[in-house]
């Protein structure tokens, strides 16, 4: 069993936050990468819901904020629905993930996590007025 390290980083390289999650299968895909990291924040929002969602995609319905996404009241939130718009976001290269020293191309692409135990997600905000 391997631990995961997730890792999120501006686009000038500055660290944001970073956790891990230990227990995991050696190999995995990126997707399976991406919905694994979508469902520990969900989790953790879940287990205290406010109005504020820190994580990696915007929920429904929800507004984005510097630090996070503003939801209009306290709720729950769908990890699976959570995990489809991360997906849908990386295809869409609403962000990028880093493996190792090399980006992840496709969803299906397999990660060996004893050769690269860490994933770097970068998020990419479009500029305003551009």
């Amino acid at each position: 069993m391997a631990t995961v390290t997730f890792r999120d980083e501006t686009a000038t390289g500055r660290a944001t936050a970073e956790w891990q999650v230990a227990g995991q299968p050696a190999r995995m895909t990126v997707r399976e990468l991406i919905r694994l990291r979508v469902r520990e924040e969900v989790t953790r929002h879940n287990a205290r819901p406010g109005d504020r969602f820190h994580g990696l995609v915007r929920p429904d319905d929800a507004e984005t904020e510097l630090d996070g996404h503003r939801l209009r009241e306290p709720r729950r939130i769908d990890w699976e629905r959570q995990a489809e718009i991360a997906e849908h976001a990386f295809l869409a290269n609403g962000f990028f993930v880093l493996l190792g020293d090399r980006q992840a191309a496709d969803l299906d692409e397999v990660v060996d996590l004893d050769t690269a135990p860490g994933a770097v997600f970068v998020k990419l905000v479009a500029l305003a007025g551009g």
